[in-house]
């Protein structure tokens, strides 16, 4: 792929993977054993964990299917190789700024996977104008609506945030914090269910340990606000996106090519 034709996307809107494209036969199983498949997504989960957030979506997508990849996963693959090759000079960048503060992005797709009809969660925490940590995760139990998604979107990406928070702290990075923890959510329901200490009929079915969302709010711990879906920056961690729109959130995640870094 050294020579390949560079492309725009890791993943375009709408593409879908599931289990039904893994080879059945023999034969397809034989084919796709001369194939580096393994070798491929460890390598791009590399390059996502440690400075390409932009592709941290797919990669966990692809790594679903190590044990048995069909090639269309393959294709997908060699995609987002396409894409890094378009992308090779990009790089995190950071802003000096004289109010360091960390602040979180949460989001989450509906019953995105369409082998076991799970959401798929995703936080990124900014700070200083680039991304610090980033994770886009399939989620432990099946969502029974887009709200509850959201909502467990929004417990996991606390834990990490206070997390990071106190690691920072510590650090003698960010100094005297006594504001929360501001954690951006683009569902309305998700973050009015977070401020609102009362329950529901509609909301029972949440597991309990999720309610701890809850309790952080009251207490102080973390601020869970509504930000618009254009402005919500996880939104690429979580499903597949038209080039425009994930090229606005890449940018806005501090990923920049080498010559918009240096301006």
């Amino acid at each position: 792929m050294q020579e390949c034709k560079p492309g725009d996307n890791p993943i375009a809107k709408g593409d879908k993977f599931s289990l039904s494209q893994c080879p059945k036969g023999n034969l397809e199983i034989q084919e796709m054993q001369k194939i580096p498949y393994a070798s491929a997504v460890g390598s791009l989960m590399y390059a996502q964990v440690c400075t390409r957030p932009d592709i941290a979506f797919i990669v966990g997508m692809l790594g679903r299917y190590l044990s048995n990849p069909g090639m269309d996963h393959w294709k997908a693959a060699k995609k987002v190789m396409r894409y890094l090759k378009r992308t090779k000079d990009y790089m995190l960048t950071y802003r000096r700024s004289d109010q360091l503060e960390i602040t979180g992005y949460s989001d989450s797709d509906y019953a995105g996977c369409q082998d076991s009809k799970r959401s798929t969660s995703g936080y990124i925490y900014m700070l200083a104008g680039g991304a610090v940590s980033w994770r886009s995760a399939k989620q432990t139990l099946t969502a029974s609506s887009t709200m509850a998604a959201e909502f467990i979107a929004c417990y996991e990406a606390s834990n990490h945030g206070i997390l990071l928070r106190n690691l920072v702290t510590r650090l003698r990075i960010v100094e005297g914090i006594e504001r929360p923890l501001k954690l951006y959510c683009d569902n309305k329901s998700a973050v009015l269910y977070s401020n609102n200490n009362r329950s529901s009929a509609k909301s029972k079915y949440i597991d309990i340990k999720f309610l701890v969302v809850k309790e952080r709010v009251q207490n102080g711990q973390i601020s869970i606000e509504h930000l618009g879906t254009n402005s919500m920056i996880a939104d690429p961690l979580t499903k597949g996106l038209p080039p425009k729109v994930f090229h606005e959130h890449t940018a806005r995640m501090g990923v920049l090519p080498l010559e918009e870094s240096l301006v």
